[in-house]
């Protein structure tokens, strides 16, 4: 047996020189240090052999099994270093080659207003939905207060697609569908809270500050003991968000079809502080949107009882916002796609 062990030794020193890449080693491991190797077969034959000869072979064979991995395994790290060095000499990075001048993106500006908008609303607990732009006249004015041939409806310079279709003038559209879907649900307590946001249409782009199509957010809530003070508590919370802590509103009488009392709302001006300059035509103040209590005949309209819900509405353009929070004076800026003016919101929200 030990003469066979040396046989085993011999054979492998002459064999292991040979071996030039891993899958010659491979080989070599299987046939010396494998399951069938030679080696493993005096091992199983030391059972019949006398106790002397069991411990001279014993320790002969520890000797070569070892010699065995030692060898296997220092080649094995010996090719997986030239491995990776061939590698690394393909694939290295020249670092005096200049940088790629990769560019940074943003955000619109009218989508940065949305979504600070759209933040302040989900605190207050309301539900944000976007709505269709494509609606029936029964959603768009009827079950606004704008029946057939009411004078109202020329305010609106609506686009029609067909004598029932239009195409959106206000996202209040989104107001009349939800409370018609709340009052089929039968609940006890009618309470609701959301806010609506998309593109309008109207025919009117007279000037800088118009658009024939245009973003608008339009808010309501309605619950059992809905009241004015909670409508200006939240429109003077969302101003001050929107622009800064000293931001003021003032309301004005107005009118709206679908709320009774109805009020514009003004705010500080935003570039003189109130103290009046070009921009605020020197009164101190600029409008910002129109807002009211759900008019009782909008509420009934829409299948629930005036006299046990009650509601509150508002209405702000996004664009408006959008100019008056970052100086812009032309509302074509928004949607003319021009890299040097949208490059100006680079760290604006992100």
């Amino acid at each position: 047996m030990l003469k066979q062990l040396e046989n085993i030794l011999k054979n492998f020193n002459e064999k292991i020189k040979s071996v030039k890449n891993p899958t010659e080693l491979e080989e070599v491991k299987k046939v010396y240090a494998g399951k069938e190797s030679p080696l493993n077969e005096v091992l199983k034959s030391m059972k019949s052999a006398a106790v002397e000869e069991k411990k001279a072979v014993g320790v002969k064979a520890n000797e070569v099994k070892t010699h065995i991995f030692g060898h296997i395994n220092s080649l094995n790290e010996k090719f997986k270093h030239e491995e990776l060095k061939k590698q690394l000499e393909n694939e290295k990075v020249d670092l005096s080659m200049p940088g790629l001048n990769l560019k940074m993106g943003s955000k619109h500006p009218l989508n940065l207003v949305i979504e600070e908008i759209s933040d302040i609303f989900t605190e207050l607990g309301f539900d944000m939905v976007a709505g269709t732009e494509y609606e029936t006249d029964d959603f768009c004015f009827q079950k606004l207060n704008l029946p057939i041939g009411h004078p109202a409806r020329d305010m609106q310079d609506t686009f029609y697609i067909d004598n029932n279709t239009v195409l959106r003038t206000h996202c209040t559209n989104m107001t009349a569908r939800m409370l018609t879907d709340l009052s089929k649900l039968g609940a006890k307590e009618k309470n609701l809270a959301a806010i609506s946001f998309g593109n309008v249409y109207r025919r009117d782009d007279d000037d800088a500050t118009h658009s024939h199509q245009f973003m608008q957010i339009d808010g309501f809530a309605v619950g059992k003991k809905i009241s004015f003070a909670n409508l200006k508590w939240i429109l003077e919370y969302m101003c001050k968000r929107l622009f800064s802590e000293n931001t003021e509103i003032r309301m004005r009488p107005s009118y709206f079809p679908f709320t009774e009392p109805s009020v514009e709302v003004d705010i500080t001006c935003i570039t003189c502080q109130g103290k009046g300059c070009k921009i605020c035509k020197f009164t101190g103040w600029i409008e910002i949107l129109g807002s009211g209590l759900i008019a009782p005949e909008v509420i009934e309209l829409n299948g629930l009882d005036p006299k046990e819900v009650g509601g509150l509405a508002f209405g702000i353009g996004v664009e408006r916002v959008a100019m008056l929070k970052y100086g812009i004076k032309n509302i074509r800026d928004f949607y003319e796609n021009d890299i040097k003016f949208l490059n100006q919101f680079k760290f604006f929200g992100n």
